[in-house]
């Protein structure tokens, strides 16, 4: 989908606390992918795991991180994901329903749609 609205959308991963820590609940999936990572203490540990799941996930859209207070991931709900579009009025256009059930890309896109009359 970023290759698709490059140029009309920026598209970019905001990484928050890991979902699926070693430390904490693990998932088949993460051990299948390699991503197996403590979670993070500081904002220092968690742009290293970040920059880690994007490597090893093939993530090719700038990615940021939330600070470890999680501010970001409060304010927007966005435990374990959530899917948004912010306007070119830095207002939120769209926000999808909290994942991973209500992750759903094909909303997303209808809104980008819609977005781009």
């Amino acid at each position: 989908m970023a290759a698709k609205y490059d140029g009309q959308v920026r598209f970019l991963v905001v990484y928050i606390c890991e979902a699926h820590p070693t430390d904490g609940w693990q998932v088949d999936m993460n051990v299948d992918d390699d991503v197996l990572f403590a979670d993070p203490t500081s904002d220092v540990g968690r742009v290293e795991v970040a920059t880690a799941c994007a490597l090893r996930l093939s993530i090719d859209m700038p990615v940021v991180i939330d600070p470890i207070d999680d501010r970001l991931a409060g304010a927007y709900g966005a435990l374990p994901d959530r899917l948004y579009l912010v306007g070119t009025d830095g207002r939120i256009a769209f926000q999808g329903g909290e994942g991973p059930w209500g992750f759903n890309p094909a909303d997303l896109e209808a809104a980008i749609v819609l977005a781009l009359g």
